[in-house]
């Protein structure tokens, strides 16, 4: 049936950044669909949250504090994922942060090594650990979360844009590399309503989107889900490489 394409079942996934926002949405996604699941995040407490949701729905969940940033910290989430449940299918690098600045002069050394180190090198070194590992079992598929500021980038965030790009570019070299029983695609989000949008004007943010998309508005958190799950299943098979825009075509 055209719907087994895109079960998870008996496959483990760990999503970075999976305590709230797209993380949250992928995390419950993937287990709706079969899927054990590890939350790696910053805080272990909003990790253990949506670990218990996970729980809820019958599928096993792993829940881990994760700085993104970290090499270190790249290590032992894979080992703890892999002690827990013996294997990793899917690897989705969500994790992100994008800070704000006065002027580009004002960028100082350590906002912009954490942008990068979060961004970058985050998913550089986890997809290099993880990937190598699923190259040498059975395969899987890794997700990179990129942005629509890496191919549109604003004034105001040129090292988030910047990494961002790089996150497009990894996402080619690793298919290459990994290939051919690991695919990495990449996933490019525009605006979405998650938790970072209440720092918004939402008024002026709304009156804009009606001239600025296609689509009028920005997106809804569980609007991802589509290419999550599309991106982790045997839906996509022969897709490896790959970027694809979520952001409602803006104008």
């Amino acid at each position: 049936m055209p719907t087994d394409l895109f079960s998870l079942e008996g496959k483990t996934a760990v999503v970075t950044g999976g305590s709230r926002g797209l993380g949250r949405e992928m995390v419950l996604a993937f287990a709706q669909h079969g899927a054990d699941v590890v939350i790696a995040s910053r805080k272990l407490a909003n990790c253990e949250a949506v670990a218990e949701e996970v729980r809820a729905l019958g599928r096993r969940a792993l829940p881990i504090a994760y700085h993104a940033a970290s090499w270190a910290d790249a290590e032992r989430l894979a080992d703890a994922a892999y002690a827990e449940f013996g294997t990793v299918d899917v690897l989705v690098n969500n994790a992100g942060m994008s800070p704000l600045y006065g002027s580009l002069d004002e960028v100082s050394e350590e906002l912009f090594d954490k942008v990068i180190g979060v961004n970058l090198k985050g998913p550089f070194r986890l997809s290099s650990i993880v990937g190598t590992r699923m190259a040498a079992g059975r395969g899987g598929s890794i997700i990179n979360v990129s942005s629509i500021a890496s191919q549109r980038p604003s004034p105001t965030e040129a090292p988030y844009g910047a990494a961002k790009a790089g996150v497009n570019s990894l996402t080619q070299s690793f298919a290459a590399a990994f290939g051919p029983t690991v695919r990495v695609n990449c996933i490019v989000p525009g605006p979405f309503l998650t938790d970072i949008s209440k720092a918004w004007d939402l008024e002026a943010f709304n009156k804009r989107a009606k001239t600025a998309f296609a689509l009028e508005r920005g997106g809804l958190p569980h609007e991802v889900v589509g290419a999550a799950l599309y991106f982790a299943s045997d839906a996509s098979s022969y897709t490896t490489g790959t970027t694809l825009n979520i952001d409602g075509l803006p104008r």
